[in-house]
């Protein structure tokens, strides 16, 4: 540790003075965050577009939207596994990278089919973001502001979807579609440029003050504080855990909800509305603006709870019910749309906020049961089962039910199903790893196989 503390704490620094560069990490981490969710955005905005030139039907869109949540759901699983093997560092910028080539790909698809393998490799590339994302959060911040820093680096993604009907129609509309995959993608590489300048994990970091570097690790095993290189852990052994249930099933019920406002939001409004092209960009934007308040109040109230003396696992499941009651109120979505449009927009927004509230919180959870050195495989399991849960949904439900409500002439029927099912997902979701994991227990790996 000495060569540590010479490291972040440089002859003539204050070491008494707490710094704050942990937050210029998490401005990275919601810089990524942001292009991710731009990349994967952007289709949803130019759907009445490529439905004209290639003639897609609602099933052809879902077959679309299935091929990303399959290769994301086996991306999520391999990506946490590899970014715990290679290091935030390296893991970040090597999906970063990857999925930056997929989204500047599109603009070069002729086909349909060729779309859907486009989507696949987006998928496959971006389940890097959050496994490293929450691995990196892990690692720059103590317990009680995890939840805090979540929620800013998550509100990226309502951030890139807000950005994204503000720009991507207007590129559509002004110099074609494809260029609107070209200038989303080329973001990416930016990020990239700025990660590599900029990063290093805490023990190494040279600008990391030693009082800061203290307060970030309080919680860890002093001999591996600040480290990223450390054993991990096998699948087999993280599912032997019923923490690792907890945030399964929280994922599985939860993440197609959010995936659901994110590809078809577009589509509600100019079904229902009669909205297009930059018509749709206010509410859209509206309803993302909201869900990135929520995505920061969310990771606020348990941190003010802990504060108040609230044990930190109360304070998050309570934290967590709170938000699953603010969902519900979206099962009146569509008879509140019948008397204004903006009351529907604005009981989809208070949905969302809540949902990005939530996911604050549920990815906090990780590195409340589990240490560092398991969070990004743990992650990517949980983003598995959230991705098999998108395409369930999208196979099973709004597949078959859109374009049986479409082709008969009643789509507002199956927007009225779907927001019932948005409604209770959380509560069903909080009751589940209230089962599984009730005082979220904080595990020991010591006893687990090492592999790599």
């Amino acid at each position: 540790m000495s060569q540590t503390a010479s490291a972040i704490s440089p002859p003539g620094s204050a070491a008494t003075t707490m710094g704050r560069y942990r937050w210029t990490i998490c401005s990275l981490v919601f810089f990524a965050t942001t292009v991710n969710y731009l990349d994967r955005a952007v289709i949803s905005l130019l759907k009445p577009y490529l439905e004209t030139v290639f003639n897609w039907n609602a099933g052809d869109y879902a077959d679309i939207e299935i091929a990303f949540k399959v290769a994301y759901s086996v991306g999520m699983l391999g990506a946490g596994r590899l970014i715990d093997k290679l290091g935030t560092k390296i893991g970040y910028a090597l999906s970063t990278f990857l999925w930056s080539l997929a989204a500047i790909g599109h603009a070069f698809v002729s086909s349909t089919m060729g779309f859907s393998v486009a989507r696949a490799a987006l998928g496959i590339t971006e389940a890097g973001n959050f496994p490293a994302a929450i691995k990196t959060t892990a690692e720059w911040f103590p317990q009680k502001e995890r939840a805090l820093a979540t929620g800013i680096f998550n509100s990226g993604s309502n951030v890139g979807a807000i950005i994204a009907p503000l720009t991507v129609p207007f590129i559509a509309e002004s110099i074609g579609w494809k260029w609107a995959f070209v200038i989303t993608g080329a973001l990416g590489f930016v990020w990239l440029a700025l990660w590599m300048v900029v990063y290093e994990v805490p023990a190494r970091h040279a600008r990391l003050t030693k009082s800061e570097f203290d307060y970030i690790t309080q919680d860890e095993d002093p001999a591996t504080a600040g480290l990223e290189v450390q054993p991990k852990v096998s699948w087999f052994k993280l599912l032997t855990y019923r923490q690792t249930y907890a945030f399964i099933f929280g994922k599985f019920l939860t993440d197609p909800i959010w995936w659901f406002y994110l590809f078809w939001l577009p589509d509600f409004l100019n079904k229902q509305y009669g909205l297009t092209g930059t018509q749709v960009s206010l509410p859209v934007a509206v309803v993302y603006i909201l869900s990135s308040i929520g995505s920061v109040g969310g990771g606020w109230i348990p941190l003010r709870l802990i504060k108040n003396g609230m044990q930190p696992f109360r304070a998050r499941k309570i934290s967590m019910l709170l938000i699953a009651f603010c969902v519900f109120p979206i099962v009146f979505a569509q008879q509140l749309g019948q008397i204004n449009m903006w009351l529907a927009v604005l009981v989809i927004g208070i949905a969302a906020a809540a949902h990005q509230a939530w996911s604050a919180n549920i990815f906090t959870t990780v590195s409340d049961m589990f240490p560092n050195r398991a969070v990004a495989s743990v992650t990517g399991i949980g983003g598995m089962a959230g991705g098999l849960g998108g395409i369930l949904l999208s196979a099973l439900v709004q597949k078959r039910m859109f374009v049986y409500y479409e082709s008969i002439g009643q789509l507002d029927h199956a927007y009225y199903i779907m927001f019932w099912i948005c409604g209770g997902a959380y509560l069903l979701a909080w009751a589940l790893m209230q089962l599984f994991a009730p005082r979220m227990e904080k595990i020991r790996l010591d006893d687990a196989p090492m592999v790599g």
